[in-house]
């Protein structure tokens, strides 16, 4: 199996998630399924059945989280430095806009484009990776050609 890229920022996102999961989430839905099946015929039961179906989720992303942990290749981004790599902050400025944004490479377990992190499969992320500080990037986005100029590239 191939391993998973992570930083130790979303290793630890990770586990807690997992512990929040096993130790509130999943105690909490078992009672409701119990009061749910108190209630009497099953079959039009629709407590019974919502209940069933978050349980069945929780179970999923359990073993989710569980498999990627497994697979998980941790790596200290504070340590790195050099040009884009995993783990990098990058600042960018779209030289069309002037708009400027700030993005962390990450793995695909925590990738969040509302908190700016990218992940590394992405075409950005593939684009700016082995670049430097005061070099343009030319991306293919779905919305069309983009293009970047490199602020800053930091490793925290």
């Amino acid at each position: 199996m191939e391993k998973i890229p992570l930083t130790r920022a979303g290793q630890s996102d990770l586990n807690d998630e997992l512990k929040r999961l096993k130790s509130r989430d999943r105690p909490e839905i078992i009672a409701a399924i119990a009061e749910a099946r108190a209630h009497g015929d099953l079959s039009e039961n629709a407590e019974y059945h919502s209940a069933k179906e978050k349980q069945s989720f929780i179970e999923g992303r359990i073993k989710e989280i569980e498999g990627i942990l497994a697979l998980a290749d941790v790596i200290d981004t504070a340590k790195l430095s050099g040009p884009i790599k995993f783990g990098a902050w990058v600042k960018l400025v779209d030289e069309d806009t002037e708009a400027e944004k700030l993005f962390q490479i990450v793995g695909e377990p925590e990738a969040n484009l509302e908190q700016g992190k990218l992940n590394i499969k992405s075409p950005l992320a593939r684009a700016l990776i082995g670049k430097d500080e005061g070099d343009s990037v030319e991306v293919r986005t779905p919305g069309g050609e983009k293009s970047y100029e490199i602020l800053s590239v930091e490793y925290r």
